[in-house]
């Protein structure tokens, strides 16, 4: 694998030149984070108006903050994103960050119907991907009908419920799966997502395991959906299959939660509906030649987003800092990588690339958590780099 496997700033960026971007970079200068906009290709420092991305999605019109704050240029986006990848890197220099800050890491599952049955599948098979393969056919032999006009929470949903478990197909995937409520559960604690061109971490222990790329929205405190990035649900499939409630387990892992590479404001020219609309493309290519591609279309997902939106953040729940949600993913890693009947496993070393035309490029390589770069910079980091740098006095963090 050549050192340079980030992608490139063509790749990174949406294809709409005039989109509403914000992110965050490294400032080695302040020794902390700085919330930038790109502006022709240019990265400029905002972080006299906004001292942390929440503050900027907190605004009546984050859009329209963006456009209208003031800033100096810390460098070309091309220049800092080739700074970024962490064995080439010059500590002098700005590199990218995962562009959320304070905001709660949620995550919606089994919002796509593959995904339902992939989760029954781990289920059944307990978290065995020798057993996957024949569990599959069983699973799909017993339901034997198109899931994808299925509606949750329906009429038509409950008697499909009612089958499989008369089938003896039961499995608490289908309540989230085809139920009225979804599965909304918590990805990572706040300030532990890592950006793009960085190292995503699988468990030393876990043998079967998967990306999953995914639409992730932006959501302010209010409930409103503010825009948009992309990110990659690392899962362990052998340690959730064992057990639901392993899911922390399975989930929740140093460097496990990659966002990026920036965030997509919702203005004139992007709202929902495009992301309803959008189709987000998986490639992992392993440095044993393996290579795999695969494409997830978010017409096809079970519940809207703005339902999922509403599902994570209400009157039951308050996020006063805003949220990130992750919609869920429909790859369906079944294709086999060395033994026939095993399906899809990472190997150490992958490149997994995330993108969509609107949203960009989310580019990670796959390493052990163990072996990742600790999250050592919390929040506790983050306020007293801020009250070095006078910030908390001029932005809503204080």
């Amino acid at each position: 694998m050549t050192d340079d496997w980030t992608g490139g700033a063509i790749g990174a960026l949406p294809a709409d030149a005039a989109s509403s971007l914000a992110g965050r970079v490294w400032d080695p200068v302040a020794g902390g984070p700085s919330v930038v906009a790109i502006r022709d290709g240019d990265v400029v420092d905002l972080s006299s108006s906004f001292a942390t991305m929440r503050d900027l999605t907190e605004t009546p019109d984050p859009a329209a903050a963006l456009a209208a704050a003031a800033g100096s240029s810390v460098g070309s986006f091309a220049d800092i994103l080739a700074n970024t990848a962490p064995e080439t890197r010059d500590p002098g220099r700005p590199w990218l960050l995962s562009p959320i800050d304070l905001h709660v890491v949620k995550a919606a599952g089994v919002t796509f119907p593959v995904s339902m049955l992939e989760r029954i599948i781990e289920e059944r098979a307990r978290g065995e991907a020798d057993a996957a393969h024949g569990v599959r056919d069983q699973v799909l032999d017993a339901i034997g009908t198109d899931l994808g006009e299925l509606v949750p929470g329906s009429p038509e949903a409950a008697r499909l419920k009612a089958y499989l478990i008369a089938e003896g197909l039961w499995s608490q995937y289908l309540e989230v799966g085809i139920g009225p409520d979804a599965e909304i559960f918590t990805k990572a604690p706040v300030m532990a997502t890592v950006g793009t061109a960085a190292d995503v971490g699988i468990r030393a222990d876990s043998e079967w395991n998967n990306p999953e790329p995914e639409v992730v929205l932006v959501i302010s405190s209010a409930g409103r959906v503010v825009g948009a990035t992309l990110g990659n649900d690392v899962n362990l499939r052998d340690i959730e299959g064992r057990s639901a409630l392993l899911l922390g387990h399975a989930k929740d892992n140093n460097a496990s939660a990659a966002v990026g590479p920036l965030l997509r404001l919702f203005d004139a020219g992007f709202s929902l509906d495009d992301i309803r609309g959008a189709t987000v493309t998986l490639r992992v290519t392993g440095e044993d030649g393996f290579e795999m591609t695969a494409s997830s279309h978010m017409a096809r997902i079970s519940r809207d987003p703005a339902d999922l939106a509403s599902q994570a953040i209400g009157a039951h729940h308050q996020y006063p800092d805003g949220l990130v949600l992750y919609l869920g993913t429909m790859f369906a890693p079944v294709d086999d990588r060395g033994e026939p009947g095993r399906g899809f496993t990472h190997h150490r070393g992958d490149i997994v690339s995330i993108s969509s035309p609107a949203l960009g490029g989310l580019v990670n390589r796959v390493r052990r958590s163990e072996e990742a770069a600790p999250w050592d910079f919390g929040i506790g980091a983050l306020f007293a780099n801020l009250t070095t740098r006078g910030l908390l006095s001029r932005g809503g963090s204080r």
